[in-house]
């Protein structure tokens, strides 16, 4: 059983992972970047705590997992020698006194399927990444964890003190377990886990049924976008690059990095995903999110100082420092919070903003599309991709011992300016338009000129030959087209020395931790889209459904995998990598046209 076998929880506003025994080892208090209460993933055990879990009694081995069909509501079955155990694990989602209903609340019910079960209901939250054991005071149907600054709230109808004192019982009717904020639950905690799980679940059916699937690959498509909403901010509008910190890129490496934050480029490719699946209002959150920074930067001077990252919500700091509370994910560290990346010079952010925007000005579907006043706010933007598109930055893998002018950094500096010259005109302003687009069109020539390589193909970097896996994103930015010549040549190349055994590396020269021995799987896909869109459907068709086969048992992805292996690695779960699979499949699927008529 690999570690990242597990699946998710939420509501955009709290998650939680849930491992194939039913234990949560991975919640924030409160919010998605909170305190991680259940931090078990990163090390914290027994007899510590650092979980939420239920042992049944003569139980060997992992249970049966699955996701009620089209939701985030995760069932596991336990089997045990005395009975069965059904587990259900929700966080509530749904319309409420007219506005969404996301409270910081894990719901978890167990009911007996098979005899008489014996259990034992343990609960072990700690606090500050493990450092402060939990403090505690119960009532009749209540326990209060609680540190000098924090509070989590047990609500249950099972006995009290058999939780607290981890004693087993049996299991002859469903009880009902309610973690969350230091609020008294008015219902009964079976009335209210059974209407919540019910309201729940209609919720999450109504919004898959909205999404605009491709006829192929439907089930694998509907899940990525549930967990690309699982790692929305519903409060903000920010997006998280995944709801982990610290799972390393691989066995041993010190590339472990804390990934809750909001990236304006992870951003970006989440948007458009969700987007051709038609789930508009995330794109309207975030584009909302993207104008308060903007605004934010101009108030205070600073338009041109947009990091590439942000914390998701006020309150937390975005300064990289390690915890020694935590020994790391199977024991390699070390475990960070906040991430240095804040404060790098990331060029291709600019675009990666214009870009997130700039459906709203065609979308007829919107209540309020992009309009004069959004079109202007771009324009500080625009203005900065143009100053800074052949200056030298981290890059978009974020190097931080090096700086150099990235090709992939700079054709998002085009795209910036080159769609703003499309919203201008849309919006009215035409003496502007034929600015941006000028500016644009030097832009691109000079880049095609410094990042094509002596032997044909785009290098990474701008005057001097380095091979990167996002030379295959320029197409799909518009910066040249698939059947250039150039780009072909930057396929081939690719094939030759970036594939390790059906998946594509980054790149293959040494950076700041020497060079990365495991595959970011969104660089796949990006190879899949690549195939495809020269006509090469067949080879893609092998490469997608073996990178499908590779998912967890609940059509999860991390962020890495082993190309030795096929073990799962990095954060999770992965926005980029649910996002290149529900891009891929969108671009591999037959029509429903012709799905329905081969079907018949």
């Amino acid at each position: 059983m690999s570690s990242l076998d597990l699946g998710v929880i939420g509501n955009c506003a709290i998650a939680s992972l849930v491992d194939r025994r039913g234990r949560h080892v991975w919640h924030g208090l409160g919010r998605l970047d909170g305190d991680p209460v259940f931090n078990a993933l990163l090390g914290g055990s027994e007899p510590e705590g650092g979980f939420m879990d239920v042992l049944v009694a003569g139980s060997e081995g992992p249970g049966r997992q699955r996701y009620l069909h089209n939701t985030a509501i995760l069932e596991t079955v336990l089997d045990g020698a005395s009975g069965s155990v059904r587990v259900v694990d929700f966080a509530p989602r749904f319309q409420r006194f007219g506005r969404m209903f996301r409270p910081p609340m894990l719901v978890r019910r167990l009911e007996p399927v098979a005899g008489r079960p014996r259990v034992t209901l343990r609960v072990r939250p700690t606090f500050g990444y493990g450092a402060h054991k939990a403090q505690l005071t119960s009532g009749s149907n209540h326990a209060r964890f609680f540190s000098d600054t924090s509070v989590l709230r047990l609500t249950t109808d099972a006995s009290i003190n058999y939780i607290l004192h981890e004693t087993a019982f049996s299991l002859d009717r469903p009880v009902n377990l309610i973690v969350g904020a230091d609020e008294s639950v008015a219902d009964s905690p079976d009335t209210l886990a059974r209407t919540f799980l019910a309201q729940t679940e209609a919720y999450w059916q109504a919004w898959a049924r909205d999404l605009n699937t491709p006829f192929d690959w439907q089930a694998a498509v509907i899940r990525a976008a549930i967990t690309l909403k699982l790692c929305s901010f519903e409060d903000t509008g920010a997006i998280v690059a995944a709801l982990t910190t610290s799972v390393p890129e691989a066995a041993g490496t010190p590339r472990t990095w804390d990934y809750r934050f909001s990236w304006l480029r992870d951003s970006f490719f989440t948007v458009t995903a969700l987007n051709r699946l038609s789930v508009t209002r995330t794109m309207e959150r975030y584009v909302r999110f993207i104008v308060d920074i903007v605004e934010t930067g101009s108030a205070q001077g600073e338009a041109s100082a947009i990091a590439p990252l942000f914390a998701i919500a006020p309150g937390t700091d975005t300064a990289e420092r390690l915890v020694d509370t935590l020994p790391g994910y199977r024991g390699y560290g070390p475990v960070r919070t906040g991430n240095a990346a804040v404060v790098q010079r990331q060029n291709d952010t600019y675009g990666s903003m214009v870009l997130t925007a700039a459906q709203m000005f065609w979308d007829e579907r919107l209540p309020r599309q992009g309009d004069l006043e959004l079109y202007r706010r771009l324009c500080v933007v625009g203005n900065e991709a143009h100053r800074a598109a052949l200056t030298p930055d981290a890059g978009l893998w974020e190097y931080r011992e090096r700086a150099e002018v990235h090709t992939f950094s700079a054709a998002m500096c085009w795209a910036a300016q080159h769609r703003l010259g499309l919203i201008a005109k849309r919006v009215g302003v035409d003496s502007e338009a034929r600015e941006w687009l000028a500016r644009a069109g030097v832009l691109r020539q000079e880049v095609l000129q410094r990042g094509t390589t002596a032997e044909g193909w785009l290098s990474g970097v701008l005057d001097r030959d380095m091979l990167d896996a996002s030379s295959l994103v320029l197409p799909e930015i518009g910066l040249l087209r698939s059947d250039d010549p150039r780009f072909h040549a930057t396929l081939d190349v690719a094939a030759r020395r970036l594939m390790k055994n059906g998946f594509l590396m980054r790149y293959r020269e040494a950076d700041d931790f020497g060079e990365p021995s495991n595959a970011f799987l969104l660089c796949t896909f990006w190879y899949i889209d690549a195939l495809a869109s020269v006509g090469r459907r067949d080879e893609a068709l092998e490469l997608f459904n073996n990178i499908l086969g590779r998912r967890n048992h609940l059509g999860l992805l991390s962020e890495d995998i082993d190309p030795a292996t096929g073990e799962l690695w990095g954060n999770f779960p992965q926005t980029y990598s649910q996002v290149g699979l529900i891009l891929s499949a969108m671009r591999l699927s037959r029509s429903w046209e012709e799905g329905l008529w081969h079907a018949s």
